[in-house]
């Protein structure tokens, strides 16, 4: 086996065999002080593939954060093929602000491949994308729901392209949605350099989710197996064979009142079964919402407070239901003990 190359990032040099800590120059608060973007480069002493695991690209998504945090201080890094481009706090100034978004009110991931002359978000962008993202061969983007908002633990990514679809199996989230990219998103950027990207949604914004930690630590060391940066086990632990969604719709608030949900996420839902109502304040009127289809719940709103049009429910079509609910039940399993 082929020994590493020294990693370059600026005018630092990470040699084989080493870890480094190096912090990336972005812009200043207007106090003046200064504030940078956090990496930690793992330079593995065998050649390998490089990886990068970025989370918080919105400020205010913490899982990804503390996924990254406990895989830092795992002892199987000491073993790794390659190299690791690990940074746990993209958007630092949305992370500062507890904000989804930068203080010029722009989303990040609507911002790539940026540019060194552009906004505050642009340059971020560019920052991230030419520092770190166009030096890897292999992406993972962690994220969370949003505010007031949880996702079930799934897997997106464009998965007509095999590569990903293999990365998305081995980390084995229960639900893989084939997602359409979005203009000037960090998928959309790094389609153009044909690098395998993988996201992983789970949880809520601003709140620590044990069960969505564990699963995208696992989920990281899967993939990171499958590409050959550690050594294979020998005994496999037990984990999900994820399902791929066939299509996946938000159920929206038919008017304005108090939510009431009773349906959880990972439940299945038949179509036409009650998942939910709307009443007003007096509770003199109450609109029932119904499902549109047979699927599993992979997003729900948690405030009890909605406007009409407010997405409360994403539910995900499967070809078999009935596995999808026993793969949440086993993934649940797992995770949740």
């Amino acid at each position: 086996m082929a020994l590493n190359k020294p990693f370059l990032m600026g005018d630092i040099s990470v040699k084989p065999g080493k870890r480094v800590n190096i912090s990336l120059p972005v812009a200043d608060l207007y106090t003046s002080t200064s504030l940078s973007m956090p990496v930690q480069v793992v330079s593995g002493r065998r050649a390998g593939p490089v990886l990068f695991v970025s989370a918080a690209i919105h400020g205010d998504e913490l899982n990804g954060v503390e996924i990254i945090r406990r895989l830092l201080r795992l002892k199987e890094l000491s073993s790794i093929q390659g190299t690791l481009i690990a940074v746990p706090i993209v958007n630092v100034h949305g992370f500062l602000n507890q904000s989804r978004y930068l203080p010029d009110r722009r989303d990040l991931n609507r911002s790539f491949p940026g540019s060194a002359k552009g906004s505050i978000a642009a340059r971020l962008a560019n920052t991230f994308f030419t520092q770190i993202v166009s030096r890897a061969d292999y992406g993972i983007d962690l994220h969370t729901g949003a505010i007031n908002r949880s996702n079930l633990p799934q897997t997106r990514g464009n998965f007509d392209d095999e590569r990903t679809l293999e990365l998305a199996k081995a980390f084995a989230a229960p639900v893989m949605i084939n997602a359409n990219i979005r203009d000037s998103s960090l998928r959309a950027s790094v389609a153009e350099l044909g690098v395998p990207v993988l996201i992983y949604e789970a949880g809520e914004a601003l709140r620590f989710d044990e069960t969505c930690i564990r699963a995208g630590l696992r989920g990281v060391l899967n993939v990171m197996r499958l590409i050959g940066m550690l050594p294979a086990k020998r005994s496999v632990r037990r984990q999900v064979r994820p399902l791929l969604a066939s299509s996946t719709s938000w159920l929206r608030a038919p008017a304005s009142g108090i939510f009431n949900t009773v349906v959880q996420l990972g439940n299945s839902v038949s179509k036409g079964q009650r998942v939910g109502s709307i009443s007003d304040p007096l509770g003199d009127t109450s609109e029932i919402m119904l499902a549109p289809f047979d699927g599993i719940v992979i997003g729900r709103s948690n405030l009890p407070l909605a406007h009409e049009g407010d997405a409360l429910f994403n539910i995900a079509e499967f070809k078999s239901v009935s596995k999808a609910e026993d793969l949440v039940e086993e993934f649940t399993a797992i995770y949740e003990h």
